[in-house]
């Protein structure tokens, strides 16, 4: 039994063959860009910030995506020894940098399925500030510092790892300290001014999508029969395919994008938390 998942019971037999399939997520790799306009974002954040309220740009996706997943449960599967779990959390990776350092650790934040944006916000702030002040030997460090600390222990380290998660017995405190247990890892390349890029996502752990925002960008569409311009917040995302349908994933980051569009939604706590159907 995982400390970190239940396995579905009732999975469609298609997504059953596909994790036996493609048994590494390296092969179930699906990879779209997300336009996500600018200018909704930057005004409600503008609006809140008159109102003494300080918002990121990264409190607004995360909130978006967390009622996302709080919709569309699906989202938060991940496959492990080619079966399929439901994930008891919603668990985001990110990496933080301290004052002075060029790379940063990545850790990771926890949210409730029906947190609205003030409460994803505080999160986020909470995280930031308790990363930046952790000192060197905490959490992730902790045990890189460990598995280093002895010639040949990373790689007997690693191969015990990756055997234990294999087959559930991950205890929880180590799945709490890794960085390759989540929902989502995001990164916020447009904070170094670097396009968006497609980040794999590893095999080891049960991270099954990684997304990164990059530089805003103009994007055409066509508006009253005319070709116009609009600035928008790139999004690239890699999805492990084996967790739902393509039909899942395009209504569900329809879902995000309308949220995005209007970011007041986010206000409120969603009316229900839906429970993966699965189960």
């Amino acid at each position: 039994m995982r400390k970190d998942g239940k396995k579905l019971k009732n999975a469609d037999p298609m997504y059953t063959v596909a994790a036996h399939i493609m048994d590494r997520r390296t092969d179930s790799m699906n990879m779209i860009t997300i336009d996500i306009p600018y200018d909704p974002i930057q005004n409600y954040i503008n609006e809140k910030r008159k109102q003494g309220i300080s918002l990121s740009h990264m409190s607004v996706i995360l909130a978006a995506f967390t009622q996302t997943v709080a919709e569309y449960p699906d989202l938060n599967r991940f496959v492990v020894n080619k079966n399929i779990y439901a994930r008891n959390e919603i668990a985001v990776g990110m990496v933080v940098l301290k004052a002075g350092d060029v790379d940063g650790t990545m850790s990771k934040m926890h949210f409730n399925p029906d947190d609205n944006i003030f409460e994803v916000n505080d999160t986020i702030n909470k995280f930031v500030d308790e990363n930046r002040n952790a000192p060197d030997n905490n959490g992730t460090e902790k045990w890189i510092k460990i598995l280093l600390s002895i010639p040949g222990l990373l790689r007997v380290g690693i191969n015990f790892f990756k055997f234990i998660d294999k087959h559930g017995l991950m205890p929880k405190s180590v799945i709490d300290a890794s960085p390759f247990h989540n929902t989502l890892v995001i990164s916020n390349l447009a904070s170094i001014r670097t396009n968006h890029i497609y980040h794999h996502i590893y095999d080891f752990g049960t991270t099954s999508i990684m997304m990164t925002m990059g530089n805003t960008r103009e994007v055409a569409k066509r508006k009253n029969g005319e070709i116009v311009f609009e600035k928008c917040m790139p999004l690239g995302v890699v999805m492990d395919e084996r967790i739902c349908s393509g039909y899942h994933f395009a209504i569900a980051f329809r879902r995000m994008k309308q949220l995005l569009s209007n970011p007041a939604l986010l206000e409120k706590k969603p009316e229900k938390v839906n429970v993966d159907s699965c189960l």
